[in-house]
């Protein structure tokens, strides 16, 4: 078998660290939480980073007016599917060896990935901004408007005396790395027909 054909098939296969490991990080320091609090998300569920995180972090966000973090969202149901079928038809694709069709892959799991990370940005702003009027304390922003509470799609910010961490994990990495390894197959494959 042809190494572009292996590479594109391993690439596909890593997909399936999604089901095995968590796909994100939120995160929240506070002097208060010596130990910070946080939740892992996965394709089809929410998980505590220590045991109660989501709990206590639902009952601080009520204080504010934040909705809490359900049990459960539609994504978790749609999304085990769509990486499913791709970790299968990349595999299919792999054993046919057609080169082009890898960079086809390629493409359409990077439009997956954006269209996935953008609905977790609108939930995120949904999640930070759609806050109970009567909340028990509200707070404004320095122009009179109320304040969100958003944590940030990737990297560090600085909500109240919180600093909110979003981060990638290991499933995201081998996520990633499945694709640029079909990247890989990709020029090797176009190579290999040379």
């Amino acid at each position: 078998m042809k190494k572009s054909k292996i590479i594109m098939i391993i690439g596909s296969l890593l997909l399936l660290g999604l089901f095995k490991f968590p796909l994100w990080n939120i995160t929240l320091e506070a002097p208060q939480y010596p130990i910070p609090l946080g939740m892992n998300i996965h394709i089809d569920k929410f998980s505590d980073m220590h045991e109660f995180d989501i709990k206590n972090i639902n009952l601080m966000n009520h204080y504010v007016g934040m909705q809490y973090i359900p049990e459960t969202i539609p994504e978790f149901k749609i999304f085990p599917i769509v990486i499913g079928v791709m970790v299968l038809l990349g595999v299919i694709i792999g054993f046919i060896g057609k080169y082009k069709w890898y960079l086809g892959w390629f493409i359409l799991m990077s439009a997956l990935g954006i269209a996935g990370m953008y609905d977790f940005y609108l939930w995120e702003y949904d999640y930070g901004h759609n806050l109970d009027p009567n909340a028990i304390m509200n707070f404004k922003n320095p122009d009179g408007s109320i304040m969100g509470f958003q944590p940030p799609l990737f990297g560090s910010k600085d909500i109240l005396n919180f600093t909110a961490h979003s981060y990638p994990m290991t499933g995201a990495w081998m996520m990633f790395a499945g694709m640029m390894l079909t990247v890989v197959a990709f020029f090797l494959g176009k190579k290999e027909a040379q």
